[in-house]
């Protein structure tokens, strides 16, 4: 099944797939940018709530951990709640991959959603800059307009996680409104999209626990590219909101911005995803075995 970006991504029952679009919904989110320093150490751990119209309807859990050059992320999350009584579902995603004085080079992703109708999994293999997916099952024979994938919608694109993960050059201050001004090529393993990203405005956030402090807040556009059908509702629903918007905080350390909290319209509601723990502290170098 086509994921689109970040944590919401591993509460994919039914009753969640409004979400599959960028909520940023981030969310399986959720993974590395790249480091500054190419021998940063630091690692974060997070638990997000998910709510729909102010109702809970999943948790996620998420820790990444970055080691000199090399990064490694997991997340798992569950519908929870109400959405849990009617349409359990369950998650887990991960990826890896190296992380330098610019943009991170993913190397694998992998995610596996387990609902009412069994697992299905996915694997995407990342080798020379080209994107290799593994599914666990064929996807449908394709409508005639559906918009077919090629080598080239492959090339030079990021997993949903690493997506999410905002890089900052430079030496200053990370909240800035430049963070936000980017575009990123994303490759689910079904469909080829892009996220146009732009600054809003600067605010500040307090988890219950871990950070508080200054934030970035960036819109998002989402533009399909191909790998889908033209007609779907969600795809059209979600390519015409303006008001999706996601709150980027500084993983101490590092030159990363990382997903605090995410907004964005659904048919029935707003739908959020906000951190409750977040909590970063040193990477200890035993990770590595040294």
């Amino acid at each position: 099944m086509g994921s689109c970006c970040g944590v919401l991504h591993l509460t994919t029952s039914r009753g969640l797939r409004i979400f599959r679009w960028p909520v940023i919904g981030l969310l399986a989110a959720l993974t590395l940018a790249g480091v500054g320093q190419a021998h940063s150490q630091a690692k974060l751990d997070a638990d997000y709530s998910v709510t729909l119209l102010g109702l809970p309807i999943a948790h996620i859990s998420w820790t990444l951990a970055i080691q000199q050059d090399q990064f490694s992320a997991a997340a798992n999350g569950a519908t929870s709640g109400l959405m849990h009584t009617f349409s359990p579902g369950s998650g887990v995603a991960s990826a890896n991959g190296s992380v330098g004085a610019a943009q991170p080079k993913p190397a694998n992703f992998a995610l596996t959603i387990t609902n009412k109708k069994g697992a299905d999994g996915e694997k995407i293999v990342f080798s020379g800059g080209h994107a290799k997916e593994i599914l666990d099952r064929p996807p449908p024979p394709p409508s005639p307009s559906w918009i077919p994938l090629t080598e080239a919608h492959r090339v030079g694109v990021v997993d949903p996680m690493t997506a999410l993960l905002f890089h900052v050059p430079g030496n200053g201050n990370l909240v800035v409104p430049q963070a936000c001004q980017r575009k990123i090529a994303v490759f689910d393993g079904h469909m080829r999209y892009d996220l146009q990203l732009a600054f809003k405005r600067l605010d500040t956030v307090r988890a219950n626990t871990g950070y508080q402090g200054p934030v970035v807040v960036c819109s998002v556009i989402f533009s399909p590219v191909a790998g889908y059908e033209p007609s779907r509702y969600t795809v059209k629903y979600v390519a015409a909101q303006h008001d999706i918007e996601i709150w980027l905080a500084p993983l101490a350390g590092t030159r990363l911005l990382v997903p605090f909290r995410a907004y964005t319209p659904t048919p029935v509601g707003p739908g959020v995803l906000q951190a409750t723990r977040f909590v970063v502290s040193p990477q200890s170098s035993a990770m590595n075995g040294n």
